[in-house]
């Protein structure tokens, strides 16, 4: 495998989108500090309505030409802390053998699944050409390991399972990615992203307005519809504990079509699973599959719809004790149920969902299945713990953060930093609050901000991104 052609699939958001040679959405600190305002600026994300799975013309198309490698992101949709330098994970991996595929993110995973295809095929011949110069010993053709972080990972299974990619393939990676959906995106498609948990008074105003314009944009976005729970995650208060329903039973005011096409392009790779199965002689998958996710973190998994019609989001099982997962995605969705046996066949860590892709989080895990060692040899350890932050904030107004699992007696601290050099470090120490939790609070200026919580003895460290943007 060493050998091998080795390609990155980042996930919704890791992808710098440009027009006419400017940032879409890479937000500036004069855009965060309110010169470019929210509804402009979001309306150059649109795509025009009833696109299904065709390519945008004209004044929607954009250049989706490199990874995202600082913090940015969307409050109520996801903030991205920025990709490090893959290669630099995986020991051994020469620049020639490895391929970044940024690509835009509000499209149909159909879609990007076929240029990922051409790609793939491009990149792979080239490589087939001049392998043996580096790897003179190689005993086979190389073929293709794709490492994938969230919605990466539904783009890469499509393409192996339905576009004939299983043949070339040697390992599937995936990260964080929501096998089965997540309820999350319930949420930013109904008006909800921007969770109130957390907000101080302003930016709580702030939330409600955001939220409702979150949920126009997502809701041109193919991708986005796409990323929907199509396991039973919706329940009516009043029902047995335990008793969920999927989108296709109860309404939670969501279109038709975008909940009708989430369950059919799940259908679609499933039967394709299943057929190309049938035609194996051996009823493998002739590639392997390694499933990494992150755990510990309050996760939203399911919806309750009231009577009215209000909606809910639930992260806590029957509400009692908390769902598990990276904060975005549920462990349950995170593993590839199609592909493994048991959930002790996939990797786990603490971190949340942006820092999935990172050295500290999961970089000694990913050589150890580039490399071929066993799952049970890279579990996540007993000293983890789950943090909560609000992913907006208003410039000026303290912003609470929440450090739970932590032993009593485990300094904790919460530390804000910006890639702006003139920006000082803010740092606070968190105290206990009571049910296991360390609680503090922060201020900042404008800006996208990295959050670190670090414990000690061990040393544990959590991170996050948040946006601070000034009040109008």
């Amino acid at each position: 495998m060493r050998h091998d052609l080795v390609v990155f699939v980042p996930g919704i958001t890791g992808t710098r989108l440009r027009r006419d040679g400017k940032d879409l959405w890479a937000l500036s600190p004069g855009m965060l500090a309110g010169a470019v305002p929210p509804r402009r600026l979001l309306e150059r994300l649109a795509l025009p309505e009833g696109i299904g799975d065709g390519r945008p013309e004209g004044p929607f198309a954009v250049q989706a030409d490199q990874l995202m490698t600082r913090p940015t992101g969307l409050p109520g949709l996801l903030m991205n802390l920025g990709y490090p330098q893959v290669t630099g994970l995986l020991d051994g991996v020469l620049p020639e053998q490895f391929v970044a595929f940024p690509y835009d993110w509000r499209l149909d995973n159909r879609l990007t699944a076929r240029d990922l295809q051409a790609r793939v095929e491009r990149e792979l011949a080239r490589w087939t050409e001049d392998f043996r110069t580096h790897y003179p010993k190689a005993e086979d053709d190389p073929r293709v390991v794709l490492i994938c972080h969230s919605m990466g990972g539904l783009v890469a299974r499509h393409y192996l399972e339905c576009l004939g990619g299983r043949e070339t393939a040697r390992l599937l990676v995936t990260v964080g990615t929501p096998h089965r959906g997540a309820a999350k995106a319930v949420r930013f498609l109904t008006g909800h992203g921007v969770g109130k948990s957390l907000l101080g008074r302003k930016a709580a105003a702030l939330a409600g307005g955001l939220g409702e314009r979150l949920a126009e944009l997502c809701r041109t976005f193919p991708s986005v519809g796409q990323l929907l729970p199509v396991y039973e995650a919706v329940r009516r208060p009043g029902f047995p504990e335990g008793y969920y329903e999927d989108l296709t039973v109860l309404d939670v005011g969501l279109p038709t079509a975008m909940v009708q096409d989430v369950f059919a392009f799940h259908e679609t790779f499933e039967t394709a699973v299943l057929d190309n199965l049938r035609r194996s002689p051996d009823l493998r998958l002739p590639y392997r599959v390694a499933c990494l996710g992150g755990s510990g973190h309050p996760t939203t998994h399911g919806v309750v719809v009231s009577p009215g019609g209000e909606l809910g989001f639930l992260d806590e099982l029957d509400d009692i004790d908390p769902w598990s997962g990276d904060g975005t995605v549920p462990m349950e969705s995170a593993f590839a149920a199609w592909a493994l046996r048991g959930m002790d066949e996939a990797m786990w860590n603490g971190h949340r969902h942006g820092q999935l892709i990172s050295r500290e989080a999961f970089g000694h895990q990913l050589d150890a299945v580039y490399h071929g060692k066993s799952a049970r040899d890279t579990l996540a350890g007993d000293d983890d713990f789950g943090i909560e932050a609000p992913e907006l904030a208003v410039a000026g107004e303290p912003f609470e953060i929440v450090a739970t699992g932590v032993a009593r007696g485990r300094p904790v601290a919460a530390t804000l930093t910006s890639h702006d050099p003139a920006a000082p470090e803010i740092r606070t120490a968190l105290t206990e609050a009571g049910r296991d939790e360390l609680r503090g609070s922060l201020t900042a200026g404008p800006g996208i901000w990295v959050l670190t919580v670090q414990a000690e003895s061990p040393k544990v460290v959590q991170r996050e991104a948040v946006m601070v943007v000034q009040a109008q």
